[in-house]
């Protein structure tokens, strides 16, 4: 590679926010029609990093260049225009506007100070065509779209200003796997129109099917980088954790016990048509399938967040009927949405308030909470499954991904749930705390409770589990144990292929 071909380059780039050092001395380059992977764990310093590209942050030391010239954008719109563009996670689209108003936002055509409809309509029009989805129509509100084609429209928002450089942050994260393979082909198009593209994503073989190059980050340095093919899964994992690939699903030792939960013909509209299964004692279940094949929905009928139309709910030792979600807490069992923002989590509120929200009446009386209790049992989670954070006060919007998703955890464990339903548990979390909570579900699974286990990733599903149940279009098609499957024979009965629950 030589250095006057690169698009993007950064040297020694600094970042501290108080006492913390973000980042230390991150260098990168990216070339023209490269795809280039950012890989590392949360807290590694990939967000403050693309933030300090996008212009949402300054760099306190080290230099950027684009084409060549210095680099130092004074915001992310001057960022844009200057040609670094990113797409977060979350996408941002005024979901009442239509499509042609989301790409257009503060970018449309005028002339003599009235905005040129037509020429505006042209250039929307020709975003999408560079993406291959001319067809798309226009004038459809943005919330009517599939998530995966409003990330055409946030994409194509990007590409008006013709960038250099496009950022894409876990861009699969909320995708189906065809949507996945329709957003690669995309990101291959924009490949070969010569954009330089940053992805991160914390699935490493996404990240090695589609890029061309790697970057490691680890404590907010960069560790490793080279050409994608040349690297091995164990080497990525090895830089990023310290750890080997053998490591990343530690088995516990647990024996299953009785049924605590029998489900029996359960059906809810409109996406669950028909379930049964057994859960034991000390048994991780995992429930695989597409997106939308009825997984979510199962688990909500199971804790009541979701009615009950059809068949029936049974746990062991509870009373028989139609109970509130509040109830089935009392039962014991624990439920972990997928949905950390909206659902999982109060994130402008206390790691106390979040931890312990189901058992306040615990830490006090007559409405008032003894803060030195509530707290002390925050440090004692916090320590036990290694949270990293300032203290119990602190918000949980200041929490990575991962130790978000430790606190939403221990809220069942401080519950002592006996049985517990967790919705995508590792989604959008980093290799190391993946590792950190397979452990937690394998203790759990010791000291005998129920996990249920719902997850896309096929390696976790087949790694982590005891027994694996496939769903396809809203029926539970078959249920085995964990050895009679592999990833071809999960995916060939979630699309379809016959199944059985032997």
């Amino acid at each position: 590679m030589t250095t006057t071909a690169a698009s993007l380059r950064l040297a020694g780039i600094q970042k501290s926010f108080g006492a913390t050092r973000a980042l230390r001395g991150v260098s990168l380059e990216i070339l023209p029609g490269e795809i280039h992977a950012v890989i590392g764990e949360n807290g590694a310093g990939k967000s403050t990093l693309m933030k300090i590209l996008s212009g949402a942050h300054s760099a306190d030391a080290g230099t950027m260049e684009l084409g060549g010239r210095p680099y130092a954008p004074a915001g992310p719109h001057d960022a844009r225009l200057k040609g670094v563009a990113m797409i977060y996670q979350e996408l941002n689209l005024g979901l009442h506007l239509s499509a042609q108003e989301n790409i257009l936002l503060g970018a449309e055509s005028t002339r003599l100070g009235w905005i040129d409809r037509k020429a505006s309509r042209e250039r929307a029009r020709a975003a999408l065509a560079q993406l291959g989805h001319e067809g798309l129509d226009l004038d459809r509100a943005a919330g009517a779209f599939s998530i995966a084609e409003q990330q055409i429209i946030e994409i194509a928002r990007a590409l008006l200003t013709k960038p250099k450089v496009l950022i894409m942050d876990e861009p699969t994260s909320s995708l189906t796997q065809a949507d996945t393979e329709k957003l690669f082909a995309t990101i291959l198009r924009l490949r070969g129109q010569g954009v330089g593209i940053i992805y991160i994503s914390h699935f490493l073989e996404e990240c090695r099917r589609i890029a061309d190059r790697y970057t490691v980050l680890k404590d907010g340095e960069t560790v490793g980088t080279g050409a994608m093919q040349e690297a091995s899964l164990g080497h990525l994992v090895a830089l990023m954790t310290g750890r080997e690939v053998k490591d990343l699903y530690p088995r516990t030792a647990h024996t299953a016990g009785k049924v605590v939960l029998e489900v029996k013909s359960a059906a809810s509209a409109p996406r669950l048509r028909q379930a049964s299964l057994q859960v034991r004692a000390g048994e991780i279940f995992g429930l695989g399938g597409l997106i939308g094949a009825g997984r979510t929905e199962l688990l909500r009928t199971i804790f009541s967040l979701d009615r009950l139309e059809a068949g029936e709910v049974c746990v062991i030792d509870a009373p028989a009927g139609r109970p509130t979600p509040r109830e089935r807490w009392q039962q014991g069992i624990g439920f972990l949405s997928e949905n950390r923002k909206e659902e999982g989590l109060m994130l402008n509120q206390s790691i106390a308030d979040n931890l312990t929200l189901t058992r306040m009446e615990t830490f006090g009386r007559l409405g008032w909470i003894s803060r030195r209790r509530q707290q002390a049992t925050v440090r004692r989670w916090v320590n036990e499954l290694g949270v990293k954070c300032r203290d119990a006060s602190q918000p949980m919007t200041e929490l990575s991904g991962g130790n978000q998703q430790k606190i939403a955890l221990a809220r069942l464990l401080e519950h002592s749930a006996r049985i517990f339903l967790l919705d995508e548990p590792t989604r959008g979390i980093d290799v190391g705390s993946k590792a950190q909570i397979y452990e937690l579900i394998g203790a759990l699974a010791s000291a005998g409770k129920a996990v249920i286990v719902v997850t896309s990733y096929l390696p976790e599903l087949l790694g982590l589990c005891d027994t694996i149940g496939v769903m396809c279009r809203g029926e539970l098609a078959a249920v085995r144990p964990r050895a009679q499957w592999n990833e071809a024979e999960i995916m060939r009965v979630a699309t379809g292929g016959a199944g059985g629950a032997g």
